[in-house]
C-alpha cells in the first residue's frame, strides 16, 4: 500500500428537502384544509476513526465527498426522509485543517472517534404549519437550508511506539525488515525510504509498532533533503531510536546533525528518551571493544551496538524497547 500523508478535499453535506403547498382532497369531505408535509434533513457529513488505516491514500483518487439531499415533503402531511449521513473513514492521528492550513480544527486521535464535521440542512416546512384562524388555506411553504461546503486539508501524524531515526542510509529500513512484519526498500544509497514505513513486533500479549522515518540531513527542518514534513511522524512516538552508522567517519558529526535538525524542528520532540544504537556492528573489524567504549565516552550515554547481518545485540536491544514502552505506558 502506498503511503500518503496530506491530501485536499472538498466536503458537503446535504441540503434539506423543501416543504409542500397541498391540500387534503376526499370524496364527501366539504373542508379538506392544507396537509403539506415538511422536508427531510440534509444528510451530515461525519469523520471517522479507523484503526485499520494508516495512509490518507485512498484520499487521491476521491476529493469530494457529498451527502445526499434531504427528500421533499409530501401530501396527507407526510415529511420526506432525511438524507443518508456520509461517514469518511480516515487513520488515527488525521489532523483536519482549513483551506489555507492555518486553523487546526479537529485532531484525531481516539480508537473509533467520531465527529459530525458539517451538519446538513433542516428540511422547509410545509404549508400545513402556516394553517391560522384568518388563513384557512395558507400556500405558503419554505424550501430546506442549504448544507455546509467548504474544502478542508487532511494531514496525518502517524502513531507508533518508536520511532528509528538517523541519517540517510544509517541502516533503519534493513532493522525494520529484520525485526518485524514490514518490507521496506532497501538500497547501498542513500533515501532508499521515501515515506515512513510501519511494523509491528509482537510478544506474547504485547505489541509494538515501529516507524522507519526517511533519513534526515542538515536543514531537514527548512524542508531539505526530504523536508520537515517527515519529522512531523515522530511528534507522536513515544520513544526515538537513533541509529549511528559507526562505519561513517563523520559519525558523531552525523549524530549531531539529526539532533540538531530535531530540536530546531520542535524541542519536546528533542525532549523525548533517546535510545542510541550503533548499527553495521559487523563491520567493525578491529579493536571492537575499545571503539564501543569510544563512542560510550564521546555520547557520554549508554548504547545498543547491532548487526542486522548476523543479529548481533539484536535481541538485546528489542527486550530493552519492549520494556522501554512498558515503563513508558505506566
Amino acid at each position: 500500500m502506498k503511503f500518503l500523508d496530506q491530501a485536499k478535499i472538498f466536503i458537503a453535506s446535504g441540503n434539506g428537502g423543501d416543504g409542500c403547498a397541498s391540500f387534503r382532497r376526499e370524496k364527501y369531505i366539504e373542508f379538506g384544509g392544507p396537509n403539506g408535509g415538511d422536508g427531510g434533513k440534509g444528510g451530515d457529513v461525519i469523520f471517522l476513526v479507523d484503526n485499520n488505516l494508516n495512509t490518507l491514500i485512498d484520499f487521491r483518487y476521491q476529493q469530494h465527498f457529498k451527502a445526499k439531499r434531504g427528500e421533499n415533503g409530501k401530501g396527507k402531511n407526510q415529511t420526506g426522509a432525511d438524507g443518508k449521513n456520509l461517514i469518511i473513514k480516515v487513520p488515527p492521528g488525521t489532523e483536519i485543517y482549513n483551506e489555507d492550513k492555518s486553523v487546526l480544527l479537529f485532531d484525531l486521535i481516539g480508537e473509533n472517534e467520531k465527529i459530525v464535521f458539517a451538519k446538513g440542512g433542516n428540511g422547509g416546512l410545509g404549508n400545513s404549519h402556516f394553517k391560522s384562524s384568518t388563513n384557512q388555506a395558507p400556500r405558503k411553504f419554505t424550501t430546506g437550508e442549504i448544507g455546509e461546503e467548504k474544502w478542508v486539508w487532511l494531514s496525518l501524524k502517524l502513531f507508533a511506539d518508536i520511532g528509528i531515526i538517523g541519517k540517510p542510509n544509517a541502516g533503519k529500513s534493513t532493522f525494520l525488515s529484520k525485526i518485524s512484519n514490514a518490507n521496506p526498500k532497501i538500497g547501498n544509497y542513500p533515501f532508499t525510504t521515501l515515506n515512513p514505513v510501519l511494523g509491528t513486533v509482537k510478544r506474547f500479549d504485547k505489541e509494538i509498532i515501529l516507524a522507519d522515518i526517511p533519513g534526515l540531513i542538515e536543514g531537514a527542518h527548512e524542508g531539505k533533503g526530504l523536508g520537515d514534513k517527515f519529522l512531523a511522524h515522530i511528534e507522536r512516538c513515544k520513544i526515538l531510536l537513533h541509529l549511528v552508522d559507526f562505519t561513517d567517519k563523520n559519525w558523531f558529526e552525523n549524530y549531531k546533525t539529526v539532533r540538531n535538525e530535531i530540536g530546531k524542528y520542535d524541542k519536546k520532540i528533542s525532549s523525548k528518551t533517546e535510545i542510541i544504537v550503533i548499527s553495521k556492528a559487523d563491520l567493525i573489524l578491529s579493536d571492537k571493544e575499545d571503539k564501543i567504549k569510544e563512542i560510550k565516552n564521546k555520547l557520554n550515554s549508554n548504547i545498543f551496538v547491532i548487526s542486522s547481518f548476523n543479529n548481533e545485540g539484536i535481541e538485546g536491544l528489542m527486550d530493552n524497547l519492549f520494556n522501554s514502552i512498558i515503563i513508558n505506558d505506566d
